[in-house]
């Protein structure tokens, strides 16, 4: 138990300039700042972190756009009946999705609250704990286990070619050397999945956390939006309970590192089977 504090003073400052050690997260979800009250963000501190989120979102789209248009302008063809070329696909999924969470940081280092030492960690609620990082792996396979039926029903339902994701539907059909293959399942199996949560469950959450909205609120909305911002309409109740195992690591761990280890343990299927198809391995 913590050491009672003299009238007037803030509380005892926890590893993360946050709560005292053994009380974070707070019950209701939000952080405080440098120690002080959850107060302390407030609204600008929160209209700052959705700054954050939507520059990061903007420096998707605007990349997404730069890597894209060149080879339509290049080829009209591939434009109007596709497919890009392999390494064109590759680049579209691995290079906007990394600047964009690469701005997410750059950003909230720059706008975060607090002093600028740990900031990172205390805006983005990121903390190492083995204990987060298995509870993040049991959601993520729990998540595993709840999509493969889920997939299957949504298939029957909607039909299979509505079903596939984007990223499948792509390279359906593409054959790529060794190293690219693996690169492209390194992409989706783990580099991907930690750049999304960055910018949901890291700067979209911290925004709502600044504006002390309850912690399931913003499980909910960040749900919806994360599944939404990946424009598969067809696909998006689907996605939806895709991510549920997702974010309840992160609501209920208060680490944004237990939320990366369970989308990366969700998406490690869906890699190893892009990666055997794109090298033309037939597994049955």
């Amino acid at each position: 138990m913590t050491a009672p504090q003299p009238p007037g003073s803030s509380p005892q400052r926890g590893a993360y300039g946050g709560w005292p050690p053994g009380s974070y997260p707070p019950p209701d979800g939000s952080l405080p700042v440098d120690g002080r009250s959850p107060r302390a963000g407030g609204r600008k501190a929160g209209w700052r972190m959705l700054a954050v989120f939507g520059v990061a979102e903007a420096t998707f789209l605007l990349v997404s756009l730069f890597v894209l248009v060149p080879f339509a302008l290049a080829d009209p063809k591939v434009a109007e009946d596709g497919p890009l070329p392999p390494m064109a696909l590759l680049a579209a999924l691995a290079v906007p999705t990394t600047l964009a969470a690469l701005v997410a940081l750059g950003a909230t280092q720059l706008l975060g609250s607090g002093s600028r030492l740990g900031r990172l960690h205390r805006e983005l609620s990121v903390r190492w704990s083995w204990r987060d990082v298995g509870f993040g792996l049991v959601l993520g396979g729990i998540g595993l286990v709840l999509t493969i039926p889920a997939s299957a029903l949504w298939a029957a339902w909607v039909g299979t070619d509505q079903a596939n994701s984007a990223v499948g539907e792509a390279f359906d059909g593409q054959r790529l050397g060794p190293v690219t293959a693996v690169t492209l399942f390194l992409v989706v199996w783990l580099i991907a999945p930690m750049c999304e949560e960055i910018l949901f469950r890291g700067a979209l959450w911290r925004a709502f956390e600044h504006w002390r909205l309850n912690r399931w609120l913003i499980f909910v909305v960040t749900t919806l939006l994360f599944s939404v911002a990946h424009l598969e309409l067809l696909r998006t109740p689907l996605l939806i309970v895709v991510s549920l195992p997702i974010g309840l690591a992160r609501v209920l761990t208060g680490n944004l590192l237990s939320s990366i280890v369970a989308h990366q343990a969700n998406n490690l299927l869906p890699a190893i089977g892009l990666l055997l198809m794109t090298l033309g391995v037939d597994p049955g």
